[in-house]
C-alpha cells in the first residue's frame, strides 16, 4: 500500500508523493487527514512502474516477460518443469506457458478467492516465501505475476492441474471472464476441458499507455536470456516462436545439459588457452530473519558453482547469477570472485615466472584485475536462500556472507587447479597473465612519457610558461610562487622580455635527492625546459634563452623555503648562473600602508616599526598608521605585484651569489639531510637562539 496526497492538492513541479500542497490540499489552505488517498492492490504499481520494472523504456517492458519466464525457471530448478514455451502473438501479446505443477486454484484460506486470483492482483503474495515451496528461486519479493497484470490492458491465465484446464481472465486488473467481447467481472474460474497434463499459462496485453512510444519486445534479448536459463538448469527445454507480422525470426529450440560449462564455450568465441575449469563448492553463513514476527538467526546454506577459460582475447566476459537469475550489476558474489581470482594467480600462478623477474626487482610484478581477466571467460552461480537483492530488479545481489563463501571456493579450487591442471594449459595461462602485467607496466610507463612530452606544449615548453617576445641577455624568466599569483604576474609584466614560469607546490630538495629524482621532479624538468642550457655537467649559459632568472616568492616563511629550495637546485644544476650573477630574488614587501597620497611598504616587522615611527613625528598618531600584512603574492592586485616585483623602476631586486647559494645547500643539507647526527648537532649549538616565548606548544 502506498500513500499519496490527493490529486487536487498537486502543486506544479513538485511530487505529491513527498511534499505537501504549499497552499493546502482542499484549496482552502487547510491540510488534513483528507488529503491523505491510499492506493489499493495494484494502483502502486501503475502509478510508479519504474519503481517495479526499473523504468517504462524497452528494458521496462522486456521486465514483464522476464518475470514470466523467471517462474517458469523456477520450477524447473525445483524439479517440476521440463519445458517453458514463450509465444510473441500477432496482437502484440506475449504468452509464457510451462510444464509445472500449475499455480494453485483452490481458495486461498484468508483471501476468499483463488489463490490463482492472489497471485494475479496482490502484491508480496506467491510459494517463494520462507522458503518453504521453492529451496532457492528468482523470485522473492512476490510481486513479478502481479505486476504483470497491473501494467497490462488484459490478461489470461489458463492452469492446468486437478485434472482439467482452468482458465481466469483481467481486464484492468479485475478478475472476471470473457464472452465474446463482452467482460463480466468475477471470482469463477471457468473449467475449460479435462487433461492429465500440469502447467501454467500466462498471456498478456501490455498496456503500452503507460510505455514509452519506442518500447519493444525484443525477440533476441529473449533468445539470450532463454539461453542462459537452458545452461542454469540442465536438460529444461525452451521454445521461442515469434508469430508478430514483418518478423522473420524463425523458431528457436533450446536445451543445454553440460550447464555452466557449456555457458562459457558457447561465450568463448576466440581461440582457447585453457580448458574450460570448472570449480563447485559450498559454504554456510548466519542471518537474521523474521519469523513469527521475531528476528531469528537462521543457518543459510550457499551453493558456489564456477566454469572459467582463458581465451587468446584481450576482454573480458563474466555471467553472474544468483538461483536462476541473471545479475548484469554484480554484487558480492562477483566481488567475492574477482578477490579470489586474483590473489590466487599472484601467490600460486606466477610466484616462478620468469618473465616477471626484472619487474620484480621493482615492485611492479604483482598482476592487477585487468592483468588477470584479459580475455577470461568465467560464469559464477550461487544458489542460496531468499537472496538479498539491491532494487526490485534483482540485478545485483547484495547478501554480505557470500562473498566470503565465493572467494573461499574459488581460491582454493583454482590454486588446485594451478597445481594438477594440464602442465601445457598451465604455462600457457602464466605466460599470457606474465605477459598482460608486462604490457601494462610498459604502457603505463610509454604513458608517462607521452604525458611528459605533452606537458611542454606544442611549441617545446611547459604548457604553464607564459614565454616573453625576445629571448636573450636582457630577457629574464621570473619564477613564481603557485597559480594564485601567476595570474597578476602575466598581467603586470613586460611581456617584451619577461617570461612568467608558475611553480606548483614545493620543488624537489636537490641537496638529498638523486639525479633521477630531480630530473623526474616536474617543477624542476619545466625549470630547465624553459631555459633551453640543459642541467648539471651539460648545462650551457650560452644556449640559455633567458638573460637572468628571477625567483619571486612570498615574504613568509613558506616563501623562504622554497626560494632555498630554487636557489638550491640552481646551485646543483645551473651552477653557471650563480657564477655569473644572473640569478635574483625578488623582494616584495610583507607590510603595506598608505599615508595621504604616498604608499610605504616594510620588509620586515622591524622595518615596519621604524617607519611607524617616523611617520608618527609632528601631529600624525601611530595607531592612525594602518599597515596591512601581505600573506601572499596572491593577494597583491596586478598593480601593487608590478610595482614591488616587476617593474625595474620601483621593484627590489637582490642578486644571490654562489655563496648564497652553497649557504643554502649546506643549511639544507643539515637541516633535511640524510645524516641525523650532523642535524642534531646543529640544533644543539643553536639551541640558545630559539625565543621560547614565541613557540606555540
Amino acid at each position: 500500500m502506498v500513500t499519496q496526497a490527493s490529486s487536487a492538492s498537486r502543486a506544479p513541479g513538485r511530487d505529491p508523493d513527498l511534499f505537501a500542497p504549499p497552499n493546502g490540499g482542499n484549496g482552502n489552505g487547510s491540510y488534513d487527514a483528507s488529503d491523505i488517498v491510499t492506493l489499493e492492490g495494484l494502483e502502486a504499481v501503475r502509478k510508479r512502474p519504474g519503481m517495479y520494472i526499473g523504468g517504462t523504456g524497452g528494458d521496462g517492458l522486456m521486465h514483464l516477460v522476464w518475470e514470466l519466464i523467471d517462474n517458469g525457471v523456477d520450477e524447473a530448478g525445483a524439479g517440476y518443469a521440463t519445458r517453458i514455451d514463450v509465444t510473441l502473438h500477432s496482437d502484440g501479446s506475449v504468452e509464457v506457458g510451462d510444464n509445472g505443477r500449475g499455480i494453485p486454484i483452490d481458495p486461498h484460506p484468508t483471501k476468499k478467492v483463488s489463490a490463482l486470483e492472489v497471485v494475479l492482483t496482490e502484491l508480496h503474495s506467491g510459494g517463494k516465501f520462507g522458503g518453504g515451496v521453492y529451496g532457492a528461486s528468482g523470485g522473492l519479493h512476490g510481486v513479478g505475476a502481479s505486476v504483470v497484470n497491473a501494467l497490462s490492458n488484459r490478461l489470461r491465465a489458463e492452469v492446468d492441474r486437478d485434472g482439467a484446464t482452468w482458465q481466469l481472465w483481467f481486464a484492468k486488473q479485475k478478475a472476471g471472464q470473457f464472452d465474446g467481447d463482452r467482460f463480466t467481472k468475477g471470482h469463477k474460474l471457468r473449467r475449460i476441458r479435462s487433461t492429465r497434463k500440469t502447467g501454467t499459462r500466462i498471456r498478456f496485453w501490455p498496456d503500452l499507455d503507460l510505455f514509452d512510444p519506442d518500447a519493444a519486445v525484443d525477440f533476441p534479448s529473449i533468445r539470450q536470456r532463454a539461453q542462459q536459463a537452458c545452461f542454469l538448469v540442465p536438460g529444461l527445454r525452451i521454445r521461442l516462436e515469434d508469430k508478430r507480422r514483418g518478423t522473420e525470426n524463425q523458431p528457436v529450440d533450446l536445451i543445454s545439459h553440460g550447464g555452466l560449462a557449456d555457458l562459457v564455450g558457447h561465450l568463448s568465441a576466440a581461440e582457447t588457452v585453457t580448458e574450460v575449469i570448472s570449480i563447485p563448492g559450498e559454504g554456510e553463513f548466519e542471518e537474521k530473519v523474521p519469523v513469527d514476527g521475531a528476528m531469528t538467526v537462521v543457518t543459510r546454506q550457499c551453493q558456489v558453482d564456477i566454469a572459467m577459460r582463458w581465451v587468446k582475447d584481450y576482454s573480458a566476459k563474466v555471467d553472474t547469477f544468483v538461483n536462476t537469475i541473471p545479475t548484469p550489476h554484480g554484487g558480492t558474489h562477483l566481488a567475492g570472485f574477482e578477490r579470489a581470482l586474483t590473489r590466487a594467480v599472484n601467490d600460486s600462478l606466477l610466484a616462478d615466472s620468469k618473465k616477471l623477474a626484472r619487474l620484480a626487482k621493482q615492485g611492479n610484478d604483482r598482476a592487477q584485475r585487468e592483468d588477470v581477466q584479459e580475455g577470461l571467460v568465467a560464469a559464477v552461480k550461487v544458489t542460496l536462500p531468499e537472496p538479498q537483492f539491491r532494487g526490485q530488479t534483482k540485478q545485483e545481489l547484495g547478501t554480505p556472507p557470500v562473498q566470503s563463501i565465493v572467494y573461499n571456493v574459488l581460491k582454493d579450487g583454482l590454486e588446485s587447479w594451478f597445481q594438477t591442471g594440464p602442465k601445457s594449459h598451465v604455462t600457457a595461462l602464466q605466460s599470457k597473465i606474465a605477459d598482460a602485467v608486462v604490457s601494462r607496466v610498459s604502457a603505463r610507463q610509454t604513458l608517462e612519457n607521452k604525458r611528459r612530452a605533452a606537458s611542454l606544449g606544442s611549441t617545446g615548453m611547459p604548457d604553464k610558461l607564459a614565454d616573453c617576445r625576445v629571448h636573450g641577455p636582457e630577457s629574464e624568466l621570473i619564477l613564481v610562487e603557485g597559480d594564485s599569483a601567476a595570474g597578476p604576474a602575466k598581467a603586470g609584466r613586460n611581456a617584451e622580455y619577461m617570461a612568467i614560469l608558475p611553480l606548483r607546490g614545493k620543488v624537489v630538495n636537490a641537496a638529498k635527492s638523486s639525479v633521477k629524482q630531480v630530473l623526474d621532479n616536474a617543477e624542476a624538468q619545466a625549470l630547465f625546459t624553459a631555459m633551453g642550457a640543459g642541467s648539471g655537467d651539460d648545462f650551457d649559459m650560452a644556449k640559455a634563452r633567458y638573460g637572468r632568472i628571477v625567483i619571486l616568492c612570498d615574504a613568509d616563511v613558506d616563501g623562504s623555503h622554497i626560494r632555498c629550495l630554487l636557489l638550491t637546485l640552481i646551485h646543483r644544476f645551473m651552477r653557471p648562473m650563480l657564477e655569473a650573477g644572473r640569478v635574483f630574488a625578488a623582494q616584495p614587501p610583507l607590510y603595506t600602508a598608505k599615508v595621504g597620497d604616498q604608499t610605504h611598504r616594510a620588509w620586515s616587522d622591524a622595518e615596519r616599526d621604524a617607519k611607524t615611527a617616523e611617520l608618527s613625528k609632528g601631529n600624525r598618531k601611530a595607531e592612525n598608521i594602518r599597515w596591512s600584512r601581505f600573506k601572499g603574492l596572491g593577494e597583491m592586485d596586478t598593480d601593487e605585484l608590478a610595482e614591488c616585483a616587476l617593474d625595474p623602476a620601483t621593484r627590489t631586486l637582490r642578486q644571490l651569489t654562489l655563496d648564497d647559494a652553497k649557504g643554502a645547500s649546506e643549511m639544507f643539507e643539515t637541516l633535511m639531510g640524510s645524516d641525523v647526527s650532523r642535524r642534531k648537532d646543529f640544533l644543539i649549538t643553536h639551541s640558545e637562539l630559539v625565543d621560547r616565548d614565541a613557540l606555540d606548544f
